[in-house]
Order: C-alpha cells, then structure tokens, then sequence
C-alpha cells in the first residue's frame, strides 16, 4: 500500500521531511517536562531546602536530558534519569556549600538563636537528619518510589534501603513533635 498525501497540503521536500523529526521530538520532550518539573522540583527542594537552588538544579538535569534527548528517550524510565541526574546535581552542590559554610564558619564568630519551640517545620527535621536518610525518606513518601525502585537508584541493596528508611522515620519522629494546646497547660 503507497502512501497518500493530501491534495491541500503541498508536497514536502527532503528537508522538510528531515525538519519534522526534531520538531516531534522537541514537541515530546517539552510533554516530558511540563509533566515531570514540578514533581522533581519538590523533591530536590526538600533536599537542598532551596527552593531557587532547587530550580536550578532541575533545569541542569533537563538541559542535560534534552542535548541526549535521542538516547534518554529511549531508556526504560526517562523521568529515573532525570531524577537522578538532578539528585546527583544537587548532592554536589550540597557538598560545596558544605565546604564554603565550614570555610566561612572558621572566618567569624557565629551566635545562633534558639531553636523556635512552636513549631519545627519539615525542612527543618529534614535536614537535620542523615543524607542517606534524608534521600531515603524523600524518594519513599514524595516521589513514591518503592524500595525496590529506590535501591536499584542507589546501587545498594534493598535492606539498605530499608534500614535507611527505618532510621529516617524513627529520627523524623523525634524532630517533628506535635504538642496539643491542652498538653502545654
């Protein structure tokens, strides 16, 4: 069977045939961001406690995905690779920031104030908690990912995912207490 084209619509030329290719692919690419950039976006807020950081790093790993758009695409989970290469994007930031915040630490005299006895938000316990911990129980509950899933992430086995996530809730639970009004009096 021969292709038909339609009458209205003029005869396409070699290039404009070859034209159309990066444009579908442009146009699926752009369906793949606009339904994976907010999700990843909160993820890697959660973990950088940044949101603008956050943004940023996002946008790396997207920009690194679209110059591979060709091969990404074709990978069994696209939106895995992305994440990853964002989560990976923002641990590296995590540890220069760590290594300018000891720098500057050592250059100047610091006086903390006490911790706000109200309320500990989430960013805050977070952070006060492990990395692996902290990568263990955002990927679980914000990303939803299953053991299984965030192991093969990690390379690590599937009772190392589970002892991180044991060990993050259980230091979750002591950071993040809810006192009742009726409690306090």
């Amino acid at each position: 069977m021969t292709p038909t084209r339609d009458s209205s619509s003029p005869p396409m030329e070699g290039g404009a045939a070859a034209q159309l290719l990066p444009m579908r692919a442009s146009l699926e690419f752009d369906d793949f961001y606009a339904a994976n950039v907010r999700v990843i976006t909160g993820q890697i807020y959660a973990y950088t406690g940044d949101r603008a950081e956050a943004e940023d790093l996002v946008a790396e790993a997207f920009c690194r995905a679209l110059a591979r758009w060709r091969k990404v695409r074709e990978y069994e989970n696209p939106t895995a690779w992305v994440r990853r290469v964002a989560w990976n994007l923002a641990t590296s930031h995590l540890r220069r920031r760590g290594v300018v915040q000891r720098f500057l630490n050592r250059q100047r005299e610091t006086h903390e104030q006490a911790p706000d006895g109200d309320r500990v938000d989430l960013m805050r316990a977070l952070a006060g908690i492990g990395p692996h911990h902290r990568k263990a129980v955002i990927l679980r509950y914000m990303a939803g990912l299953t053991v299984a899933e965030i192991a093969e992430q990690e390379g690590v086995a599937e009772a190392t995912v589970r002892s991180w996530l044991t060990r993050g809730k259980a230091a979750l639970a002591g950071r993040l207490t809810v006192q009742d009004e009726m409690e306090q009096r």
